[in-house]
Formats: C-alpha cells, sequence, structure tokens
C-alpha cells in the first residue's frame, strides 16, 4: 500500500516554486491553492500538438527571436505571490538569459479548452489579462472546430468578450501568424468531419 500524497492546503508562491511533489503531475497555484492538471485527452493534445508545430515552424521560418514553449508557468500580475497558471502554449519574445521557474513576458498564451475544464480555463484566461506584456490569448475548442480570440487594444484594455472565430482564417497579430482554422484539427477526429 503506498501512502498518500501530503498536499498542502494553501501556499505562497515561494513555497509552491520550491515544492516538489512526488506524483510528476502537473500542478498549478491558484489563489494560494495547488491543484494538479489531468492530462490532456487525445484531441486536446493533438491540437496542442499542431498549434506547436505550425507557430513553431513559422516563427523558425521567419528567424524570430520569439520561442514556443508548451506548458510554462505564468505569473498573473493580480496576486503575484499567490498564483502561477499553466497555459497549453505560449510565446515570449524575450532573450533567454537563464533557467526560469516562469515564463517573463509572454505576448501570446493559448489554451485549449475541454468541456471538462471550462471554469478553470476561462479562470486562467482571464487572469492572463493582468499580464502586461501579454497581447493575445486564445482559446481553441475540442468539442467542435473554433475558437475565441482576445486581442488587447492599443490603448492597453481588452474587449468585454472574445471574438469568436468558427471558420476561416486565424490570424494572430502578435507574431505575425495566419493559417486556415481548420488546420489546428488536422489529426483530430473533428477533421474527419
Amino acid at each position: 500500500m503506498t501512502a498518500a500524497l501530503k498536499i498542502p492546503v494553501r501556499m505562497t508562491l515561494a513555497e509552491f516554486l520550491a515544492w516538489n511533489p512526488p506524483d510528476g503531475q502537473t500542478w498549478q497555484l491558484v489563489d494560494g491553492e495547488p491543484q494538479a492538471m489531468a492530462p490532456a485527452s487525445r484531441t486536446h493534445g493533438a491540437i496542442q500538438g499542431e498549434l506547436a508545430r505550425l507557430i513553431g515552424n513559422h516563427l523558425h521560418d521567419r528567424g524570430s527571436p520569439c520561442t514556443l514553449i508548451a506548458a510554462p508557468g505564468v505569473i498573473p500580475h493580480v496576486q503575484s505571490d499567490t498564483n502561477i497558471r499553466v497555459p497549453d502554449l505560449a510565446v515570449t519574445c524575450s532573450p533567454y538569459a537563464a533557467e526560469e521557474a516562469a515564463l517573463t513576458d509572454p505576448v501570446l498564451l493559448i489554451e485549449i479548452l475541454s468541456p471538462s475544464n471550462q471554469a478553470e480555463t476561462w479562470s486562467n484566461v482571464w487572469a492572463y489579462t493582468t499580464i502586461p506584456s501579454v497581447q493575445e490569448i486564445l482559446v481553441v475548442h475540442t468539442s467542435a472546430i473554433g475558437a475565441e480570440l482576445l486581442r488587447r487594444a492599443p490603448d492597453g484594455t481588452w474587449p468585454r468578450q472574445p471574438k469568436p472565430i468558427e471558420t476561416g482564417e486565424l490570424s494572430l497579430s502578435s507574431i505575425d501568424f495566419r493559417v486556415p482554422l481548420a488546420a489546428l484539427y488536422r489529426t483530430t477526429r473533428l477533421a474527419r468531419g
């Protein structure tokens, strides 16, 4: 019989970063509470892989100084001493000088929305809007082909509602990226109709 994993009830960001949970699972800190993240479903993982390939190739082909990172920790500006969230993908254009516990200055954050984690995902999305460097947040659906995009206005404000994208082209101005929306779903059951 194995011992039950002892999970702290409340933690600061510093305590969370020093914590070494023995289960090998990915965790995030939400308002001081450590939360385990469920493994990705096949569709979620396929979309994440396609997006990573498409964006990574785009950045490479353009000779961009920006870097795509899978599942990084990012620290919202609000309540930064008790939060570190983990988006599915992120792009930063900051130089890579040293190993970081959390990604600094992301310009693009991407979440893949599964029906079972909608509340948690949207909570993260609204927390991401407090990060000063973030220009766009993309939320990609797994239950149907579609996405929602939040783009920071030139005056620094965010729209009240994300822009739905259901067909056509996905355009991310933060990295000058365009792709048919359907390309994100190339290896999923949704692409097979």
